[in-house]
């Protein structure tokens, strides 16, 4: 579930977000292994040999539409978009080339649900939480994110600059997420905040004028202004409270696949892969921070 200023070309790769700037309402861990151990023996995370699904095979699940700029034409095979790219970019360390890779498709909730899941690791901008790691995994964090308040031009919020501004306002986010929780639990509006079966729903009440804003994470803040919604203006980026939010790979709860997942990502991080993957695929223009 966010304007992309300077992206005249919305298809293709853009740059950076602010260097990993971090951010808003989650009650994660802020360590780079966040979301599982990073550490693995050798031999448990042989390139190609992990105990996966299919054997010889690896199973990415991820919900549709899958939006633009994590994907690219909701096709998440087609290594387009940043969270398609940083998933190959992990199947690649893991030892299985794109040939090797299964796509599933899976909800978000039915993905951080309690039970038995139909992938090896689920890519779909799941926030790294503590309730969350109750029922799932979580690899280490691949990303840092910010939630970020979208209107239109002559909204009663276009202009607004401090939370209390948008204490009055008619706001909506996507059920179960972060998004969501920022909304309740940082802006506070006075009037029950509206929930929404996704974003694309979320972006059809604004357009209609059944809520004056809606929040969602600052890429998809930069893609909807720009290329989805006319007139949309990006309001500005909710502060920090706590630790940065933190974006995660979910696997089956005490997954095996874990330690390997998460190694992989450390790995990614560390040779500046994540970095230069942000720097195609995700914008670097400004927003304006809420106080």
């Amino acid at each position: 579930m966010v304007s992309r200023n300077t992206l005249a070309a919305l298809g293709s790769a853009t740059v950076l977000l602010t260097s990993l700037a971090a951010c808003a309402p989650a009650d994660e861990n802020d360590s780079p292994a966040a979301g599982g151990s990073a550490s693995a023996s050798s031999s448990a995370c042989a390139p190609g040999a992990l105990d996966t699904l299919a054997a010889g095979k690896l199973t990415i699940g991820t919900d549709t539409p899958a939006y633009e700029p994590w994907f690219s034409d909701n096709k998440p095979a087609n290594g387009k978009g940043f969270e398609s790219a940083v998933a190959y970019a992990v199947a690649e360390r893991l030892g299985y080339p794109a040939a090797e890779v299964v796509w599933t498709n899976v909800g978000f909730n039915n993905a951080i649900a309690p039970g038995p899941k139909t992938f090896d690791f689920d890519v779909n901008q799941f926030s790294i939480t503590a309730d969350r790691k109750k029922a799932v995994d979580f690899s280490s964090p691949y990303y840092l994110v910010r939630q970020t308040v979208i209107t239109t031009k002559g909204s009663k919020i276009a202009s607004a600059k401090s939370l209390a501004e948008l204490q009055g306002a008619k706001l909506g986010a996507q059920v179960g997420t972060t998004s969501y929780q920022a909304v309740t639990d940082i802006i506070k509006p006075a009037a029950k905040p509206q929930v929404y079966n996704n974003n694309d729903d979320a972006k059809a009440a604004l357009e209609n004028g059944s809520v004056d804003g809606i929040v969602v994470d600052l890429p998809t803040a930069f893609y909807m202004t720009a290329a989805e919604l006319d007139n949309g203006v990006i309001v500005g980026q909710l502060p920090q409270v706590g630790v940065p939010e933190q974006f995660g790979l979910v696997l089956d709860l005490g997954s095996k696949l874990t330690p390997c997942v998460s190694g992989a990502v450390d790995q990614l991080r560390q040779d500046g892969t994540l970095a230069e993957l942000e720097k195609t695929w995700l914008t670097s223009g400004g927003a304006p921070e809420l106080s």
